[in-house]
């Protein structure tokens, strides 16, 4: 039986070793920092919903925030924050971009995303145009007048790609539409044979060609006179998602790398000294058990970390806040085992007996415990944005390993001393 914990322990040492060594020395796989560690921009749109039903708007939110989120994965940028917010009766679209220092860069790639939609005639198109004959050939009256938005937008792009015109050989945009845009393209040209569909980009008129028949399929170009790098680029920021509202920037703020440093050497500062302030309350207090839970808790946070740069995940001050928490669960699991085994202790059971029934005694208010804590992070994360979820990730995590260490690990360091000469020095053990 000694042997074999012997071996588990040894295990446990060799997998300690392994993960900070992992940590200490892999600098290719270096901690993922949140934007108010490592600097970045936060950008915040207010977003046009005015030609959205009101109960589809949620819904053009959801899925503006995941284009936002894809186009700003293209360029690489690690863990973007994208998030929706409600300011009265305003929709709001709130970007973070930890590692953005350049607010200028931040701001163009939100902007080259584009806004597309088609527009319809008014309801009033032929007397307008009767009436300003003249003006609309000389190129003086605002065509935008002519038109009024319709329901197909680039919400309902499946897919853009270039192709050549067979006559001119000019450049032009190809679109296919999801099944629901395919129905609404159908109808729009089935309404408005013989008159002009207007092709808009970020409120620019890209072109205006006539519908000759009712188009089905949900098949569309778009001709502009484009160069072939300009449909090139049309085509792949379509791609990476038309936008299904417009949006305009109102807010725009940098975060400097210096603020984020002295942000995470504090946050680091105070783990350490949170981290000795334990180690020197569990070994006065329970002396010899308090030793081995400070070790116990020194395997925690390598582990720990190790489970941080593997995930990987993106650390924050909520974040750091949530594994530091998780650290005092753990202490706070080896309080309740070691008063336990005073109680037994007094009993004048054996050592081993003592050691069975502290652990045993003390894991239903382990469990209970630290379960609710996990639901309630649960809840947080499931419902929470942004820093929330961070600080609720990680002390689902830290939750989690500390169970192992504080139950499972302590453990196997206290049955070391079974059937030693220290399991009899009553001073190692009040």
């Amino acid at each position: 039986m000694r042997q074999k914990n012997y071996l588990i322990l040894t295990s446990m040492l060799v997998i300690f070793f392994l993960a900070g060594f992992f940590v200490l020395k892999f600098p290719q796989r270096p901690f993922k920092l949140g934007l108010d560690l490592q600097g970045g921009s936060h950008l915040v749109y207010q977003a046009d919903l005015s030609s959205i039903n009101k109960e589809e708007q949620s819904s053009a939110m959801t899925g503006l925030r995941d284009i936002i989120e894809r186009r700003v994965n293209l360029f690489g940028v690690v863990e973007p924050i994208v998030q929706t917010q409600m300011a009265g009766d305003d929709f709001r679209l709130i970007i973070e971009l930890a590692g953005v220092k350049d607010i200028s860069e931040a701001i163009k790639m939100i902007g080259q995303t584009p806004y597309l939609e088609f527009r319809e005639p008014k309801p009033d198109y032929d007397k307008i145009v009767a009436e300003n004959k003249e003006l609309i050939e000389k190129g003086e009256m605002n065509i935008d007048e002519l038109f009024q938005p319709s329901p197909l937008t680039g919400r309902y792009l499946k897919g853009a790609k270039l192709n050549f015109d067979s006559n001119t050989y000019e450049a032009l945009v190809s679109l296919q539409f999801n099944d629901e845009g395919a129905k609404l393209f159908e109808s729009l040209t089935e309404k408005n044979i013989g008159k002009p569909v207007a092709i808009y980009i970020d409120n620019a008129l890209i072109s205006a060609p006539v519908v000759q028949e009712k188009i089905s399929g949900g098949k569309a170009q778009i001709t502009g006179k484009f160069t072939t790098e300009e449909a090139k680029k049309l085509v792949m920021n379509l791609n990476a998602g038309a936008l299904p509202v417009p949006i305009k920037l109102i807010s725009q703020q940098t975060v400097g790398p210096t603020l984020g440093a002295v942000s995470l050497q504090k946050s680091l500062r105070a783990g350490m000294f949170g981290f000795l302030a334990i180690i020197i309350f569990m070994i006065i207090f329970y002396r010899l058990p308090g030793l081995m839970a400070s070790f116990s808790l020194l395997i925690y946070i390598v582990l720990i970390l190790a489970l941080f740069k593997m995930i990987p995940v993106t650390l924050t001050l909520a974040g750091i806040a949530g594994f530091i928490l998780s650290m005092g669960m753990a202490v706070d699991a080896n309080v309740l085992i070691f008063s336990r085994m005073r109680e037994e202790r007094k009993e004048k059971k054996s050592f081993e007996t003592v050691i069975e029934e502290g652990f045993k005694r003390a894991w239903p208010s382990i469990r209970d415990g630290n379960s609710t804590t996990i639901i309630a992070a649960l809840i947080l994360f499931g419902f929470g944005t942004g820093f929330v979820k961070g600080f609720a990730f990680t002390l689902i995590l830290g939750n989690l390993v500390s169970i192992f260490t504080a139950v499972f690990i302590t453990r196997l360091f206290l049955k070391i001393f079974i059937g030693t000469r220290f399991e009899k020095w009553e001073k190692l053990w009040k």
